[in-house]
């Protein structure tokens, strides 16, 4: 085993490299005979996990079970288990509650490590402290308590500009993990491929894709589920990747906002067509939803989600140089195979499909 799954190890033979790039060190491994040489034992685990029921908690799921760990998965009541996953073992208790966490989460087994993919779902205050901050929190304690001696935390390179609620909740919890004596891992991807296919119908039925300003005030590399899962699975067992913060994204380059509308048009064989919707618009519309919470509570949390999606709209997904006040993507570090465009194709093809859910852009 590979530790990526045969799946990877087809994609590398195809492709001949799978990038694990950072800023000014490019490292392409020739192909996967090489690591061959290189492979040492594989080490399993005994592993708490959050989160394994969204998207890019499958994807680590999936990498660390084909990497040989075990895995005992911590879900809500009435949380749906994915299908595909009959290595994995699935608890269901009250995440928000230590007694439950306790008694029907860990049950007395001994782990190795915590893995947590676990995020709000709305972003707004109140449920960002409470799942973002506080959750973490409580399995942090439990963890010191029962000799956890690791945690892998899956968070957002967003952090690092902190003006909203769910990004000062998780870059409070991530403080407290980088204190707490734990063998820990924060890992901070770009956007999704996930959270980048909002627009995808609408431009397939022939509407514009939207943009902000000039559609270059933002950019990101963008990373698969897969590709992510696949490194936060590596952060169990590979020192280098241990009690650091660790920014990544998928192969570059960057790609702005105008980017990707373009190469969505041309995985769909269709000529761009961009609308241009100046910031100053939303801004209206924050201020007017913020007037209208004062008296009707739906609305003050439309102003919340809103303030979210001008973040995104205008700040860029990479590496902040605080000495330069500007995003780089030159020191945002790579890795994967996977592409965006790989993504629309497949998604162009009808060979993929995803639920938006939360996370469309638009």
């Amino acid at each position: 085993s590979f530790g990526a799954g045969p799946h990877w190890l087809r994609r590398a033979c195809h492709k001949r490299y799978c990038f694990v790039r950072a800023a000014s060190r490019p490292c392409a491994i020739p192909s996967p005979m090489c690591m061959v040489a290189r492979m040492t034992p594989p080490v399993t685990k005994t592993v708490l996990m959050l989160g394994a029921t969204g998207t890019a908690g499958q994807a680590t799921l999936a990498a660390l079970l084909n990497a040989g760990h075990r895995v005992i998965c911590l879900i809500r009541p009435r949380s749906a288990i994915p299908k595909g996953f009959d290595l994995a073992e699935f608890r269901v208790c009250d995440i928000t509650d230590p007694k439950s966490l306790r008694q029907d989460g860990l049950r007395g087994d001994v782990f190795d490590a915590v893995v947590s993919c676990l995020a709000s779902r709305s972003g707004l205050p109140a449920d960002a402290w409470a799942i973002d901050h506080d959750v973490h929190q409580t399995v942090l304690s439990i963890a010191k308590d029962t000799g956890i001696a690791q945690m892998v935390l899956l968070s957002a390179i967003c952090v690092q500009k902190p003006k909203l609620e769910f990004q000062k909740a998780k870059l409070a919890f991530e403080q407290a993990l980088t204190s707490s004596g734990l063998t820990y891992s924060i890992v901070r991807p770009t956007a999704f491929f996930k959270s980048l296919s909002g627009q995808f119908e609408r431009v397939k039925q022939g509407k514009p894709f939207l943009v902000f300003g000039d559609g270059q005030l933002t950019a990101c590399k963008p990373i698969s589920d897969r590709d992510l899962g696949q490194f936060i699975a590596r952060c169990l067992v590979e020192p280098e990747l241990q009690n650091r913060v660790l920014p990544i994204g998928g192969p570059g380059p960057a790609l702005s906002a105008r980017d990707q509308g373009t190469t969505l048009f041309a995985a769909l064989n269709m000529p761009p067509k961009f609308r241009h919707v100046p910031v100053a618009v939303l801004d209206a519309i924050i201020a007017i939803l913020r007037v209208g919470g004062t008296f009707y509570r739906p609305w003050r949390d439309k102003a919340q989600l809103a303030q979210i999606g001008r973040y995104y709209g205008t700040e860029s997904m990479l590496v902040w140089d605080e000495k330069t006040g500007a995003y780089d993507p030159d020191a945002t570090p790579e890795t994967g195979c996977d592409t965006l465009a790989e993504h629309y194709a497949d998604m162009a093809a009808g060979r993929a499909s995803i639920d938006l859910g939360d996370h469309a852009v638009f």
